[in-house]
């Protein structure tokens, strides 16, 4: 073989393995597929945020050489214009040591008008840049000259190049032109390529809960992006603990061992098509935490907890033209918020684990994450009676 084909093979080899770490394999399961009840709540047909109609969910995986394991999730609550037909919204914070573009005037306004993007720390300002590029260019918003993007993030430090800051505008403008309804894509993709949580390889999660048509029958669906630390539990079982990887092992057992420093952050988007207005959702966005701490969430220091809330229910939507007040329109009322609560809690829940269980084992930065292991996660499963 001549020196050239040996490069050829050679490039082509590494390029296989390199997609094969890093693309969710049809053989990890799902929360579910474990046989796994979390909660109460039946789930929607999808377990996914999409289960909420118009909800649509687009990645951008940027996978280059050694360092670069990054990328970009948009979250859509309607495939329209966004700035000519918002949506009420809120954001929680449960610790604020992050970098969440435009929360201030979502909160303040109670309204989401652009698409939420999820990306890596450094590459935020990039990413809000090119939203607002994006949305200026759309049919119908020729002469708007504020623009609020609304952009999270976690560090995806330990296995990608963050301060290449390797997300572009063709990037972004991919994830939100891609962005689709259905099944949605988990683990080692979009803003979770490079995550990692609880010490094993992180990334991006779903689930959806549905009330009973007593309850109105609406449908709330959350979405992870996890790169946080802390105990993994699962369903109540000390999977952390069993498997010899949580926070504070080595202070606790005074020896070095492999450990999760409890670090990084994480977050959590909830869409509803309950009709729920911006106050009632930033209720529902702090119930997240709840749900984050059923996983084993450190919630340290060094973390950013934030949780974006939308409703996609119609009649609460706000028109640019001859918009209507929000207090004007039926909502509901305080009193019918608990299900929705609990909704969002064991949603949360299951969406953090599905980031686990989805994600592949990962190498990057001369570092590898590994994936949660699935045969001795199920056999931690069956020994606390988690599962049958």
């Amino acid at each position: 073989m001549t020196k050239t084909l040996l490069v050829v093979a050679a490039v082509l080899a590494m390029t296989a393995a390199t997609v094969a770490q890093n693309t969710p394999s049809n053989v990890r399961p799902r929360a579910s597929d474990l046989g796994l009840k979390v909660g109460i709540l039946p789930t929607g047909p999808l377990d996914a945020i999409t289960d909420v109609a118009g909800v649509v969910v687009g990645h951008t995986t940027v996978i280059r050489g050694d360092d670069v394991r990054t990328g970009v999730t948009a979250v859509l609550p309607h495939p329209g214009n966004m700035f000519r037909e918002k949506v009420p919204g809120a954001v929680f914070v449960g610790n604020a040591f992050g970098k969440l573009v435009g929360s201030t005037q979502v909160n303040e306004l109670g309204e989401i008008e652009t698409p939420i993007l999820l990306t890596s720390t450094l590459s935020v300002p990039r990413v809000a840049d090119a939203l607002i590029d994006y949305m200026l260019v759309l049919p119908g918003n020729e002469d708007v000259e504020s623009i609020n993007p609304l952009v999270g993030e976690t560090n995806d430090g330990y296995l990608n190049d963050i301060r290449g800051r390797h997300i572009t505008r063709e990037d972004v403008f991919a994830a939100i032109k891609n962005a689709k309804g259905g099944p949605v894509e988990e683990g080692s993709v979009g803003a979770g390529t490079g995550t990692v949580a609880f010490g094993f390889k992180g990334g991006i999660g779903t689930s959806s809960r549905r009330l009973p048509p007593k309850l109105g029958g609406y449908t709330v669906g959350v979405l992870v992006q996890t790169n946080f630390g802390g105990v993994l539990t699962i369903a109540g079982a000390p999977v952390g603990r069993e498997l010899g990887r949580y926070y504070l092992r080595e202070e606790l057992q005074q020896e070095g061992s492999v450990t999760d420093r409890g670090n990084g952050s994480v977050m959590v988007v909830i869409a509803t098509d309950a009709p729920v207005d911006a106050r009632n959702l930033k209720r529902t966005a702090a119930k997240a935490m709840l749900g984050l701490g059923r996983t084993g969430a450190a919630g340290s220091n060094g973390s950013g907890d934030y949780v974006i809330a939308f409703s996609t229910a119609p009649q609460v939507r706000i028109r640019s033209e001859g918009k209507a007040s929000p207090r004007q329109i039926e909502v509901l009322p305080n009193d019918a918020m608990s299900p929705l609560f609990l909704a969002v809690i064991e949603a949360t829940e299951e969406a953090v684990y599905n980031s686990l269980l989805r994600a592949t084992t990962t190498t990057g930065r001369g570092h590898t994450v590994e994936a949660l292991p699935i045969e001795k996660t199920t056999e931690i499963l069956k020994k606390y009676g988690a599962i049958k």
